[in-house]
């Protein structure tokens, strides 16, 4: 899991370099707080949209990378709230597909009723900047 999680970060992080630094220099000062919205609508320069599309592509890939990451610290911590005295989940196949099952179905009927992809970036964001402001400075130092 080790070399998959430093993979998964090298390439996101080149993502997300990748696409600030280009949107910055695409946009100038035109630039909107999430670089991602200026990619929205026609970007009046030659082979704009073909620029658009490597952008969602290049975002797509990411977020199929980071799935998997977050999926698995997601499934750990929800068998450990919800079976705490059980042996670990690696060894309990029974355990792990109904944990897996229970939370891809949770998240595929979720997914489909987020009006938008730009309302759940804006939530994960809010929430983020909260927890990384107030909640885990607290959590540290009550620990």
């Amino acid at each position: 899991m080790k070399a998959i999680v430093r993979t998964s970060l090298l390439l996101c992080s080149s993502v997300y370099i990748a696409t600030s630094l280009f949107g910055f220099f695409l946009f100038g000062d035109n630039t909107l707080d999430d670089i991602l919205a200026n990619f929205d609508g026609d970007l009046g320069v030659p082979y704009g949209s073909f620029l658009t599309d490597i952008v969602r592509v290049s975002y797509g890939i990411h977020l199929i990378l980071v799935f998997p990451i977050v999926f698995y610290s997601l499934r750990l911590n929800i068998d450990g709230l919800m079976f705490p005295h059980a042996i670990p989940l690696a060894f309990d196949t029974q355990r792990f597909y109904l944990v897996t099952t229970v939370l891809m179905a949770f998240i595929f009927v979720g997914a489909n009723f987020v009006p938008s992809i730009w309302d759940a970036f804006q939530f994960i964001g809010a929430t983020a900047a909260i927890s990384a402001g107030y909640i885990f400075p607290a959590a540290i130092a009550l620990r």
